[in-house]
């Protein structure tokens, strides 16, 4: 006889102002598997797994965990229950160190009351070994990297030993090698018979991990599948309702004149043994050309970006050329006038800015166009903003619209409109995908492709190489702060771009 369900979820409904996020939704998790919740952002895989974690609260229907009553008021709650979820945007506390950010209203404590710091670095930093993660439990949350921040998100779910883990997204901000310690790491939990329920968007990810899949659609549920009796194309095909083809262009980009221009550009490392984030780096971006920038975590992608957009925490030696000319950017305003447009990794960090509308958000960038005695032009602006939702497809309730209410793949679209609107002639795009799914993916390639062929230069990274190698015209490899390969799109292909990518590790550990 099957063991019982671990989770028995029953006509689960979840109601927003003016939207039913989840529908009569019901399905059993069994013991010990990793189940895969797949759908498109908006289907309600994010809703459920914050009501299953104590997020969320007020909704219809019943969910029994040991079969128990889930009558969960909290976070709390749930852990105690033994529920713990790692969140797809990230829930640090930036200015805290990252023991103190793992122990987080649990801390430990000595002798009269006080907190035993010591006893907190050496459990964090057990753990954060254990994900084989290179970070001092003293080091600031804040001044992490995204794939380091997640890391510690993990770390924190570890520590609370739990027999049901929720991950929500967890390898969206991380590269190949560090994807790969993250299923060790799984696989170390499985064999400890730890449940956990996987939210992804990558196929491969849910077909290498998963025991079952269930796939959810603006917010129903559509059904549930042993992976051994499915297929990534019936699996997509279940999460849109339609079939998405593979990307392609049917005509080759042809990129013209030479844009943008660096050389010999440096970045210095303060008070590190490597000395240089960036070391000597050449390159040109035509007009019309993406750029693709391969590497892994460290390699120097983000900085290169940074350094190009006036960003850069220090500031980078060598020349940047645009248009023929040679620029100094020392803010990223200087950046924008120029020409130079960036969407960043962490949209909800560094992106979007969350108290502000969609319409808002849009136009940031160009107040001085809607504004007459200081006061912004409301019908100016709604009118610039509309005119940016219509051409990107960004889908919206209206430009009035919580730009948080939007799924990742149109806050993506609404900040690319911002800066389009700047009529940028270099476009900066630092893993613009990640977090968002098959078809908004899709929607974001057609878009920069129609951009290329209006005249644009686009510099691409990205932490997926098949998105690399379908978008790009030109990859370069970066490995250490340093420039090791250059590949035409004839010739990349993921074995190239991986032995240039550790081309000076492999050279250190000969």
């Amino acid at each position: 006889m099957p063991d019982a369900p671990i989770i028995s979820i029953r006509n689960v409904t979840k109601r927003f102002p003016g939207v039913i996020a989840l529908n009569d939704v019901s399905f059993d998790i069994a013991p010990g598997e990793l189940h895969a919740i797949a759908g498109e952002n908006g289907a309600g895989k994010s809703t459920l797994m914050k009501i299953l974690s104590g997020v969320l609260i007020g909704y219809e229907g019943e969910i029994d965990i040991h079969d128990n009553p889930a009558l969960f008021t909290s976070t709390r709650d749930a852990e105690a229950a033994g529920v713990s979820i790692i969140h797809q945007e990230l829930n640090l506390v930036e200015e805290l160190s990252a023991a103190a950010n793992i122990f987080l209203g649990r801390e430990l404590r000595g002798s009269f009351g006080l907190l035993d710091d010591r006893a907190m670095a050496n459990a964090a930093g057990a753990l954060l070994q254990e994900l084989e993660c290179d970070v001092s439990p003293h080091q600031t949350a804040g001044t992490l990297r995204v794939g380091d921040q997640q890391l510690l998100e993990i770390a924190k779910a570890l520590s609370l030993e739990t027999d049901i883990l929720i991950m929500d997204e967890p390898t969206s901000a991380l590269t190949e090698a560090e994807v790969e310690r993250l299923y060790r790491v799984i696989e170390k939990l499985r064999k400890r018979g730890v449940t956990i329920l996987y939210i992804s968007h990558k196929m491969d990810e849910i077909f290498k991990l998963s025991d079952r899949i269930t796939v959810l659609r603006d917010g129903k549920l559509v059904q549930t599948l042993d992976c051994s009796a499915t297929s990534p194309r019936e699996i997509t095909h279940l999460m849109v309702g339609r079939e998405i083809e593979e990307t392609h262009f049917d005509q080759a980009r042809t990129p013209g004149e030479v844009l943008l221009e660096v050389k010999n550009l440096h970045l210095p490392w303060r008070d590190h043994a490597r000395k240089w984030r960036l070391e000597n780096i050449n390159l040109q971006l035509r007009r019309g050309e993406v750029l693709g920038i391969a590497g892994l975590m460290g390699a120097g992608r983000t900085e290169l970006l940074e350094c190009l957009f006036g960003a850069s925490g220090d500031r980078p030696t060598g020349e940047i050329i645009l248009d023929g000319e040679s620029v100094t950017f020392e803010h990223p305003a200087d950046a924008m006038k120029a020409g130079v447009a960036l969407v960043t990794e962490d949209r909800k960090r560094l992106g979007i800015f969350a108290q502000m509308n969609v319409g808002e958000n849009i136009t940031i960038c160009n107040l001085e166009e809607i504004t007459s005695m200081n006061l912004v032009r409301q019908g100016a602006e709604q009118q610039m903003a509309d005119a940016s939702v219509d051409r990107l497809g960004v889908k919206t309730a209206g430009t009035h619209a919580a730009i948080t209410s939007l799924s990742g793949g149109n806050q993506q679209k609404a900040i690319i409109g911002r800066w389009l609107l700047t009529d940028p002639k270099v476009l900066l795009l630092d893993d613009p995908t990640r977090g968002i799914d098959v078809g908004a993916k899709a929607e974001l390639y057609r878009l920069i492709d129609q951009l290329c062929r209006e005249g644009l230069g686009v510099i691409l990274t990205s932490s997926e190489l098949p998105e690399l190698l379908t978008m790009s015209d030109r990859i370069l490899v970066f490995c250490e702060g340093r420039l090791t390969g250059e590949f035409s799109r004839e010739e990349a292909t993921e074995q190239k771009i991986m032995e240039a990518a550790t081309a000076i590790e492999e050279q250190a550990s000969a």
